[in-house]
């Protein structure tokens, strides 16, 4: 049977004063690649509220789109054909129930921002260590839902790994309140982990436990060029060795990605300009470890091993800030410049500097274009994008994007790779899965999809088409 569309008679059956009007902050997605639709939108107040709306929307057939903050970059937060539906916005539902400093435990609503997630383990003498740019805007239910990982993954894993447990609403209305603390607890099937990273697809998550962690007594953070890819993982192991777990961000930065900060945003500082290569190195260090002596231990080893040419050490907290500042600031450089094709992507690090010489060479092959590699090294995950050549518009690509898109997503998936690292699949990334992915785990997806939402309401086209 087809969906329905969200309209009065729906409106009819809410609770009452859940509905708000459909604004464009809900229409919207940050690439501008989709223009989504809705008939309704509601912001319930608490868990029953939104199992109140899904039940409603369940009866009428009538999808239902999870709205967190609008940060997604795949198209997840947007439905822009069919059947308008309802958008569901946790907004409302922002509040901490529960912090437990002694057992590094802290639980929060779906609608907080993951920086007002950061500041309340912060107000405790603890720290949530999941970051993201989007931190400001980007809700915990959207992070959980996308599993995102951001700039600490090497350290402290996705969101997933950051999450004890979960309450949630089903597509039948059904509350899951499985919101434990416990680290261990093998009681059958982690509905949890089949929740987090399902895009809102088998339920809509409206709460969860997630792991404080300890404040470390140092931070020490260095900007480092280095001659390349290769030299750069080895710097990795090396640091790995001297500082076993302490090693919390290890980016990648591209000489290009530097030179379109100097393009766009020359107010950025460059600490190592004109740099090929250059990796941004954290260390969260415990009692008893300095850090200016730790970078500097580590940077002398480096060089001396000739896997550093030039390093740049914060000497305050204002120059950390700043250094990451400059990291922070890659995406905003790409989108002044405009891509012809942007890919994010994971591998595994063996991979990786055989991987950039291949992609290059090939896209050499294909045509005059810019290539600007940053992100995560540390656990593989590489934003991989093309940008037309110097005095050349993206519209100059447009017969080319699809087979540079399908030629990168094919050489990464030979290597045993992922073309949906970080940002998920949604909507934007359907045909791949279904091309790429494997089959028997494609058929489980499908039959757990049927099983949990056979009316087939919860964000339909995200993930699975």
């Amino acid at each position: 049977m087809p969906l329905n569309p969200a309209d009065d008679r729906l409106a009819s059956q809410l609770p009452e004063g859940v509905l708000r009007p459909v604004e464009d902050r809900y229409l919207d997605e940050p690439r501008g690649r989709y223009l989504g639709q809705g008939g309704l939108v509601a912001a319930p107040r608490s868990v029953e509220e939104v199992a109140a709306v899904v039940r409603a929307c369940a009866a009428a057939r009538v999808a239902i789109v999870p709205r967190g903050g609008g940060t997604g970059l795949v198209g997840g937060s947007v439905m822009p054909e069919g059947p308008a539906p309802l958008i569901l916005s946790l907004e409302r539902m922002a509040r901490i129930r529960d912090v437990r400093p002694d057992e590094d435990v802290l639980v929060a609503e779906a609608g907080m921002t993951l920086a007002a997630v950061q500041d309340a383990a912060h107000a405790a003498g603890r720290m949530f260590p999941l970051a993201l740019a989007s931190q400001g805007t980007a809700q915990l239910g959207g992070v959980l839902g996308a599993n995102a990982g951001g700039t600490a993954v090497l350290r402290w894993g996705n969101a997933r790994a950051l999450c004890l447990g979960i309450e949630a609403v089903l597509p039948d209305g059904s509350i899951l309140r499985d919101l434990k603390r416990l680290r261990k607890d093998n009681t059958g099937y982690d509905l949890r982990d089949l929740l987090i990273g399902a895009e809102g697809t088998l339920g809509i998550i409206t709460a969860a436990s997630l792991r404080m962690a300890p404040v470390p007594a140092g931070l020490a953070t260095a900007m480092l060029a280095v001659p390349g890819p290769a030299k750069a993982l080895a710097l990795l192991a090396l640091a790995q060795g001297r500082f076993a777990g302490c090693v919390t961000a290890f980016e990648l930065i591209s000489g290009v990605g530097l030179d379109f900060l100097a393009e766009v945003l020359p107010a950025i500082r460059q600490p190592l300009p004109g740099a090929p290569w250059s990796v941004l190195l954290e260390l969260s260090l415990p009692q008893g470890l300095a850090p200016d002596a730790a970078l500097e231990g580590l940077l002398e080893e480096a060089m001396a091993a000739g896997l550093v040419t030039d390093g740049a050490l914060a000497q305050s907290g204002a120059q950390a800030t700043e250094f990451w500042s400059l990291r922070e600031h890659l995406p905003e450089a790409n989108r002044r410049i405009g891509s012809v094709s942007s890919h994010d992507i994971s591998l595994p690090l063996s991979e990786i500097p055989r991987f950039l010489d291949d992609a290059g060479a090939m896209l050499a092959a294909m045509g005059d274009m810019r290539i600007n590699c940053f992100g995560h090294l540390g656990d593989g995950n590489l934003h991989y994008n093309v940008f037309p050549a110097r005095g050349r518009r993206r519209e100059d690509y447009d017969d080319r994007r699809a087979a540079i898109q399908e030629a990168v997503h094919q050489m990464v998936v030979d290597r045993a790779g992922s073309f949906s690292a970080e940002h998920g699949v949604g909507r934007l990334k359907t045909a791949d899965l279904a091309r790429w992915g494997d089959p028997a785990r494609l058929a489980a997806m499908r039959a757990i999809k049927a099983a949990l939402d056979p009316l087939g309401i919860m964000n339909p086209g995200a993930v699975l088409a």
